[in-house]
C-alpha cells in the first residue's frame, strides 16, 4: 500500500533520456483522520517534464486547465508559495470551495478554498542524483558560476 506516486516519476527518469512528459495516477493509502477533506484513500495524480524552456508558468498554466476541466470553468484557482522537498520553487494549488461557493463552510474549513496538493520545478539535485547535467545555474547572473567558463 503505496502512499504516494512519486516513485513513478524517478522510475520514468531512469529509463528515459529527456525530453520526459508523463502522468502517474493511482490509488494512495494514508493515515489520515477521516474529514470532509481527508480520507485514508484516495487518488493521486501526478504529472513530469523535463525539456528545454518549460517554466513555472507552464506548470501553472497546466494546473489551471487541470483544474478548471475538473471542476468547472467558473471555479476561481488560486496558487500559494510553499516548501516541498524535491521541488524548487514549490506551489499550492487551490480551487474555490464548490459547496459553500467560496463564502466559507466545514468542507472548507471556513476559508473559501480546498488544497488540492503540492507542484513545483524539479529540485536540481534531483537530475544531479539521476545523472541528469543541471543548466540552469547557466542563466542565473552569478558571476562566480559564469567565471568557471
Amino acid at each position: 500500500m503505496r502512499t504516494e506516486t512519486s516513485p513513478s516519476q524517478i522510475h520514468h527518469l531512469e529509463s528515459r533520456e529527456p525530453p520526459v512528459y508523463m502522468v502517474s495516477i493511482g490509488r494512495v493509502y494514508r493515515r489520515d483522520a477521516i474529514t470532509p477533506t481527508r480520507f485514508p484513500i484516495f487518488h493521486q495524480f501526478e504529472g513530469l517534464a523535463v525539456d528545454r524552456g518549460i517554466t513555472l508558468a507552464d506548470l501553472k498554466g497546466t494546473l489551471l486547465h487541470v483544474m478548471r476541466a475538473l471542476f468547472g470553468e467558473d471555479r476561481r484557482v488560486r496558487f500559494r508559495t510553499h516548501y516541498f522537498p524535491f521541488t524548487e520553487p514549490s506551489i499550492e494549488p487551490d480551487v474555490s470551495c464548490g459547496v459553500c461557493g467560496g463564502t466559507g463552510c466545514r468542507t472548507c474549513k471556513f476559508s473559501g478554498w480546498i488544497e488540492l496538493g503540492g507542484a513545483g520545478m524539479v529540485d536540481p539535485r534531483v537530475f544531479e542524483n539521476d545523472g541528469i547535467d543541471e543548466i540552469r545555474p547557466l542563466w542565473s547572473p552569478d558571476l562566480r558560476v559564469l567565471r568557471q567558463f
